[in-house]
């Protein structure tokens, strides 16, 4: 095997090893995001398996509602009413779980508390209790600001006014009807000092009253996570509608999970290309683009690991399936979107005739147990190492490693009967190749450490000694001179050797040149 070959085999072996520890660090995000997709997947099917709890109304079993053909606007708008109280509570939930808070969003119905005459929602704690003060109720009335605000004040709405409870309106309908409300409170109350100046009491009293009752819906008024036209979509097409919601939690989680490749990727790419450097068997210019390239890449490996595998998991934890939901709680679904992104490239090097199919089967096989064991590793690595992203991406690197060896030989050994004598032979001589590729990096970074510092040692030992006595004596030029001796220990020249030679330095109006 020529130098190129040994360069590609090195760099597969690094990208494959590059992968797993991608998948490890973008773990929490996985489990995190899937947490918060599955929210969603609970919401349109109406039965969260994992709690084992059947919501009252889910957006599949709303959508199925009859609509009378005399009353199918009023009809749909009253469902789309429903449609947007379970939308808010999913959403709410997994913003909740994002942000790592352990209160939640529940409706009334799924509490117990059917048809509450006052509340749609309430928040509970850790323990499923009642948070106080929390109950709010969802407001999706009228089809412009204007007729919501109309509604809200209106004599059949009076008791949520009494109450003093929180009134959720629809997000796209808020600022206007907080606009109006601020408006009407200002006429109100330009009103009331004329009617003060006639001597009206009857008149000012009346107006005070509804003065009151436009402050308390201006200080009760809460925007819904939910738009009047979100609510209605959900009505009418509840699983395209729980799909872009999912959709944008897992882009969320792709964008986290790139920054993690971007580090992991980037990190491995800047060692690589310094060893290179250093040898001299690349340009800088060279080494330049290759980090840029390799960041860039990583990144969208794990854009990929962490959009695709938040939404398998988030699906996978609302499974009917007790097994399934366990699989949920590991690595497994990060693992499927990054072997899937590993497959892609590997098919695509097959079908542009790349590799045969051989090696099209070995590279395939490879990815899938590496990765299977990268996400048990992962697993361990952040139970041992209290760091979620280091964890995972330390037991995702070493367990890809270990089981990459194992298969490599496990699949020589079913080979082997096929091999006649002189061919074995060539593919021992090839492990042992192999086996030196895994050392060479060490090798060449001790060869560095011990030409260009151990040498040094001692002038270092000496230059700290003497930097040390002489600034507890207060020896300005025995400090200067202590300095330059380390400087020229690495092969630098000293721009000064005195307090006054620094002072005429600093004095010259030429540039300083190091």
């Amino acid at each position: 095997m020529d130098k190129s070959d040994t360069g590609k085999e090195r760099k597969k072996e690094m990208d494959r090893l590059t992968a797993a520890g991608i998948t490890g660090a973008a773990a929490e995000t996985v489990q995190r995001y899937g947490s918060a997709v599955k929210e969603h997947a609970a919401a349109y099917a109406g039965q969260d398996n994992e709690s084992g709890k059947q919501l009252k109304k889910g957006l599949k079993s709303i959508a199925e509602s009859k609509v009378h053909p005399d009353y199918k606007k009023q009809n749909l708008k009253q469902q789309a009413g429903f449609a947007a109280e379970v939308k808010e509570t999913a959403k709410a939930n997994a913003e909740k779980i994002i942000q790592g808070s352990p209160e939640r969003k529940v409706r009334s119905d799924d509490l117990g508390r059917v048809n509450d005459p006052l509340y749609d929602h309430f928040e509970v704690d850790a323990t499923g209790r009642i948070i106080p003060g929390s109950g709010s109720q969802m407001k999706f009335v009228g089809n412009t600001p204007q007729e919501a605000l109309s509604q809200l004040a209106s004599k059949k709405f009076s008791k949520y006014l009494e109450s003093d409870v929180k009134i959720e309106v629809p997000s796209d309908f808020y600022d206007e009807i907080l606009k109006q409300t601020h408006n009407k409170i200002s006429d109100l109350k330009t009103q009331i000092a004329r009617q003060r100046e006639s001597g009206s009491p009857e008149a000012v009293k009346t107006l005070e009253a509804e003065l009151e009752k436009y402050e308390k819906i201006r200080k009760n008024l809460r925007p819904s996570t939910v738009s009047s036209q979100e609510a209605m979509f959900a009505r009418l097409h509840p699983k395209l509608s729980t799909a872009k919601d999912i959709a944008k939690l897992s882009h969320r989680a792709g964008m986290e999970s790139a920054k993690f490749g971007a580090v992991v990727g980037g990190s491995v790419s800047i060692v690589q290309n310094l060893v290179a450097l250093v040898n001299g068997t690349e340009e800088p210019e060279k080494a330049a683009a290759e980090v840029a390239r390799n960041t860039g890449s990583a990144a969208a490996m794990g854009y990929g690991t962490g959009f695709a595998g938040a939404s398998v998991k988030g699906l996978m934890q609302n499974a009917r399936s007790e097994s399934v939901r366990a699989l949920a709680r590991t690595n497994l679904p990060g693992v499927i979107a990054a072997v899937g992104v590993g497959s892609a490239k590997t098919m695509r090097r097959y079908f542009s005739g790349e590799i045969n199919g051989l090696e099209c089967f070995e590279e395939l096989g490879e990815q899938g147990t590496g990765m299977l064991s990268s996400a048990l590793f992962a697993t361990i690595g952040q139970a041992v190492i209290p760091i979620p992203v280091a964890g995972g991406l330390v037991g995702g690197m070493l367990g890809y490693a270990v089981a990459s060896a194992s298969y490599g030989i496990l699949l020589s050994s079913l080979k082997e009967e096929k091999f006649v004598h002189e061919e074995r032979l060539l593919v021992e001589a090839e492990c042992a190749r192999q086996i030196e590729l895994i050392r060479t990096y060490r090798n060449e970074v001790e060869s560095l450490i011990e030409e260009h510092l151990a040498c040094s040692a001692e002038a270092f030992h000496r230059g700290f000694d003497n930097l040390k006595e002489s600034l507890r004596i207060g020896n300005v030029d025995g400090f200067i001179t202590a300095a330059n001796s380390i400087t020229e220990a690495v092969g630098k020249e000293a721009l000064f050797r005195s307090q006054d030679e620094f002072n005429a330095l600093m004095e010259d109006d030429r540039p300083i040149k190091f």
